[in-house]
């Protein structure tokens, strides 16, 4: 789709999200959440007036005064859309899609539709995670609970001038409790009717006039909504446990010191059940191995949740990290040191075919291991947000590296190598804000970075074993320049243009070999951004409503391709593909029409293009009539196809209810809806369509006045509407024979989410 035609359905259908933003928390939510950021809690003269904060530009800021694209979810929010794990993100933030798969290293996170869709090793994301200011050795950190959480920012577009080079497609930031001046207790139970049971704490207080703490706790666990035919058991589900202490000594008036440390340990199971295939086919041309024999007692269907793994499916990981941070008074400046460390590892197991079939082609596994660590150093310079000259700058260390033992085998698609990449970052940023003229800001920023990567590669799949290593060094800077104007005290108009930079990498997969060692990285990723956009309250600021448009283009695209090197030979590698335009509109809005009252939502309007991408893989089953064109190897186009994963329309909306029962209790009754219209996983292929779906959750409870305690019953997905959070065409491992010869198959898998099918429970929680 080009350009903005957009017509009357389609406004109607913006204007149906009128009713709400997933960014916006009340004042009376905001000082009655304990794990809230202290600096967020200042008193206000109207406890209906909706006030929400963020640090996207680095500093805690009213969101109504930012002139970028950002949203602020609280846990009341979350909540509401039966959010609880990162992978469900995407509910509440229209402009996110998260794709999960069967490895949380192979999942994807994109933002207005672009992301990084590659498995390799040292292969950085364009959507940046970060947890208290600290970013995450690698997006497959992310996949677990959310069980601590103050806030959560989602900042959309291009951020690698204020944090680096892994945020070119934005960047989501999760802040957890932090301490406080006086002891509260945080806890929460929640149990469902299909086996989900869990619950988290939080204890904050002080210790002493200068020594605070903070102890947290959480455990999760649920089987899963796939039943494995050949064990009995429920797959598809997981189990994680996950620990944060902190420490906050306020050593004098103007120094604060906050050692943190977290630890995390957890597992998943893996259960991806067939949804079609074509009738007669077997497993890998071998006969008789049909579909009544490699998964016995299974119907293949769209609502089929069974699964035939005779060999281990899922992952375990565990985790640990720590971090001081610094807090320094000089006068009216602020000096903020940010230290890291963090080590991860997450062993992955697969069953390769997905059948029980007997023999070797029954019995195809996958084994590997993803092992990180993480040391990261910063330092910013803040002047007084009040002033009207402010800046904030910064230098930036950070040294990664990741090591990958990998083997799959031993019947067809053999592999047995061992990989390792590691990356040297320093940086120096900074930003600058100066209202040159009362109620008109400018705004100049930029980031200037060296980093060096490395890697090696031992391919033990060989008779004799190949191995190659290099490093290179690439030199980036990055800016961002902006104006805003505050056109009263509840309207401001900004527009900004900004660029964005992922670095150079190397495709660490199955099939590494001398040609792709002799081509060196692949080249950075670069962006370039327009937005403008209206933040407006009205109604005594009971209400916020929240335009941005915004147009990216991306060049040197990262994604898998076809590759003909010099020799004349081809590699299928992670290369660089030409480009991608997005562009589209966000809107934002939230109403506190009464003091028991709120309705708040988003949505999304996107169009993502490949305007460079002339030779891609082609599909399975994909024909010369349907694009693929004939070669060695085939290929197709997709310049000017709609990028994958990127749906159209994408939007929330939630209401909360709650009146006063009695003069101790108030009824809480809550309604939320999702809205996601088509996608592709995977660019034109048919068996990868996902059509629009709308999920409806519904809860009703009970709260303490004072909200000290809470229950509540709910029903997540009342409509029991079917769809998947992924699909994957195998039609690779499945063949039919006809009088022409062997041909692929339709083979069809789906990634079920949490709420395929509807499920209700009881959550009970406390708060003093």
């Amino acid at each position: 789709m080009t350009g903005y035609q957009l017509s009357l359905r389609t406004l109607a259908f913006a204007a149906s999200f009128l009713a709400g933003a997933a960014q916006a928390a009340t004042a009376d939510e905001r000082l009655n959440t304990a794990g809230a950021p202290a600096q967020t809690a200042k008193p206000v003269k109207d406890d209906n007036e909706i006030i929400v904060t963020t640090t996207a530009q680095k500093r805690f800021e009213n969101i109504q005064n930012v002139p970028l694209a950002v949203q602020v979810v609280t846990p009341a929010q979350l909540e509401a859309q039966g959010v609880r794990h990162f992978q469900d993100l995407g509910k509440v933030a229209p402009s996110l899609t998260i794709r999960t798969a069967e490895n949380p290293v192979n999942s994807n996170v994109s933002l207005r539709g672009v992301g990084t869709f590659a498995f390799g090793i040292g292969v950085e994301s364009s959507v940046a995670v970060t947890v208290d200011g600290v970013p995450l050795a690698f997006q497959a950190r992310a996949f677990t609970d959310l069980p601590d959480v103050a806030m959560i920012e989602v900042l959309r577009g291009p951020q690698s001038t204020l944090y680096g080079k892994a945020a070119s497609a934005g960047l989501i930031k999760i802040m957890t409790t932090q301490p406080t001046n006086d002891f509260h207790v945080k806890a929460n139970t929640l149990a469902t009717d299909d086996g989900e049971y869990g619950g988290n704490f939080s204890v904050t207080g002080p210790i002493n006039d200068k020594l605070g703490y903070v102890f947290s706790a959480s455990y999760s666990n649920w089987g899963g909504n796939v039943r494995n035919v050949i064990d009995g058991r429920d797959v598809n589900g997981r189990e994680t446990l996950s620990t944060r202490a902190k420490l906050k000594w306020k050593a004098s008036p103007d120094v604060v010191f906050t050692l943190s440390g977290n630890y995390m340990n957890g597992n998943t199971t893996v259960g991806r059940p067939f949804i079609r295939m074509t009738p007669g086919a077997v497993l890998r041309r071998q006969p008789g191995l049909t579909a009544d024999v490699t998964l016995p007692g299974i119907t293949v269907d769209p609502l089929n949740q069974k699964a035939a793994n005779n060999d281990r499916a899922g992952t375990k990981y565990w985790g640990w990290g720590t971090m001081l941070r610094t807090d320094i008074n000089i006068g009216k400046m602020n000096v903020l040191g940010l230290t890291s460390y963090d080590k991860f590892r997450m062993d992955d197991y697969i069953d390769h075919d997905d059948t029980a079939a007997p023999g070797t082609y029954g019995r195809n596994i996958q084994v590997g291991a993803f092992k990180s660590r993480l040391f990261t150093q910063e330092i910013r310079l803040l002047s007084p947000g009040t002033d009207a000259f402010r800046y904030a700058l910064g230098l930036y260390y950070a040294n990664v590296g990741f090591q990958r033992p990998f083997m799959r085998g031993p019947a067809f698609s053999l592999a047995n190598w061992y990989a390792t990449s590691g990356s040297r970052q320093i940086a120096g940023f900074g930003q600058i804000d100066w209202e040159f003229v009362k109620n008109l800001t400018a705004t100049i920023g930029g980031r200037a970075q060296n980093e060096r990567v490395k890697y090696t590669f031992l391919d033990k799949n060989l008779a004799v074993p190949a191995s190659f290593a290099g490093h290179a060094s690439d030199n980036a800077t990055t800016y961002r320049l902006g104006l805003q104007y505050q056109a009263t005290r509840d309207v401001m108009v900004f527009g900004s243009y900004a660029t964005g930079y992922k670095g150079q990498t190397y495709d660490l997969t199955t099939g590494f070999n001398s040609n792709r060692a002799a081509a060196g990285p692949i080249r950075p990723e670069t962006s370039k951004d327009k937005e403008f956009g209206v933040r407006t309250q009205f109604f005594g600021r009971r209400m916020t409503f929240n335009v941005t448009y915004f147009d990216t283009n991306y060049t040197d695209l990262q994604a898998q391709s076809i590759e003909t090197l010099a020799d004349g030979s081809s590699n299928y590698r992670l290369t660089n593909v030409g480009g991608l335009n997005t562009k589209g509109l966000e809107f934002e809005t939230a109403a506190r029409i009464t003091r028991d009252l709120s309705v708040n939502g988003s949505a999304t309007y996107l169009d993502a293009t490949y305007t460079s991408f002339p030779v891609a893989q082609c599909y399975p089953l994909q024909t010369p009539a349907l694009g693929c064109v004939a070669g060695s190897p085939s290929y197709q186009n997709l310049t000017g196809t709609r990028a994958i994963q990127s749906p159209e329309w994408k939007g929330s909306a939630s209401v909360e209810y709650a009146p006063a029962l009695t003069e101790k209790l108030n009824g809480v009754f809550q309604a939320s809806w999702q809205y996601t219209s088509s996608l592709h996983y995977v660019a034109r292929d048919p068996e990868t369509f996902q059509g629009a779906f709308s999920i409806f959750n519904l809860s009703a409870g009970v709260r303490d006045h004072g909200r000290r305690w809470e229950a509540t019953l709910f029903v997540n997905n009342l409509f029991d509407k079917q769809y998947f959070q992924s699909l994957v065409n195998s039609s690779g491992n499945f063949n039919v024979s006809s009088a022409a010869g062997s041909a692929n198959a339709i083979a069809t898998q789906g990634v079920l989410p949490r709420d395929f099918r509807r499920y209700a429970g009881i959550r009970f929680g406390v708060n003093y």
